[in-house]
C-alpha cells in the first residue's frame, strides 16, 4: 500500500513541533577584566614556549575557539574553559575576549572545566588528581540533588485513614 504525503489543507495553520528548540548560545566579546579564574582551578597557567606560541596565533589569527564561562553573583563572570587563552589575550595585548557565557550551577561547570581540562598533554599528576577529586565530588553532589528530588516527587502525601464510627 502506497503511503500518503501529508497534504497541507487551505486555511489551515501547521502545527507547532513538540519538541524542544535547543538552546541558542552567543559569544559575546567580554573585557578581560570581568573574567575572572575558577575557584580552586587545579590546573596552572605556565609561561613556557607553548604560552608564547599560543599568545602569537592569538595576536595574529584572535582567538579561534571561545571561552566558556558563568556569571558570577558579584559582578563578572567565572571562567569555566579558557584560562590559557585569557593569558594569552593578555600578553598579545588585546582587552576583550570571545565567551559563551552560560548559566550553570558549580557542579556541572566543575565538571565541564575539568574534562575540557583532561586532554591536555602537559598536565602535572598532581593537577590530574585533584581535577578527578573535583569531579567526583560534584557528581556526588549532583546525584544526591537528584535523588533527593526524585524522592521528594515520587511519594506523594498519603491520604489520611478513614475511621468508622459504629
Amino acid at each position: 500500500m502506497p503511503e500518503k504525503a501529508a497534504q497541507k489543507e487551505p486555511g489551515k495553520k501547521p502545527v507547532p513541533s513538540k519538541k524542544p528548540k535547543p538552546q541558542q548560545e552567543v559569544v559575546v566579546q567580554i573585557p578581560l577584566s570581568e573574567l575572572h579564574p575558577f575557584p580552586d582551578h587545579p590546573f596552572q597557567v605556565r609561561e613556557d614556549a607553548s604560552m608564547q606560541e599560543t599568545a602569537e596565533s592569538v595576536k595574529e589569527y584572535g582567538v579561534l575557539v571561545p571561552a566558556l564561562a558563568r556569571p558570577r553573583e558579584d559582578g563578572g563572570y567565572e571562567l569555566i574553559a579558557g584560562h590559557r587563552r585569557k593569558h594569552a589575550c593578555e600578553l598579545a595585548g588585546l582587552t576583550t575576549m570571545p565567551v559563551i557565557v552560560r548559566d550553570i550551577d558549580r557542579d556541572a561547570a566543575t565538571i565541564i572545566m575539568v574534562d575540557s581540562n583532561l586532554q591536555r598533554e602537559n598536565i602535572l599528576p598532581s593537577e590530574r588528581a585533584k581535577a578527578y577529586k573535583m569531579k567526583m565530588e560534584a557528581i556526588k553532589r549532583q546525584g544526591a540533588r537528584k535523588k533527593a528530588l526524585r524522592e521528594a516527587k515520587i511519594e506523594p502525601a498519603l491520604p489520611e485513614k478513614e475511621t468508622k464510627s459504629a
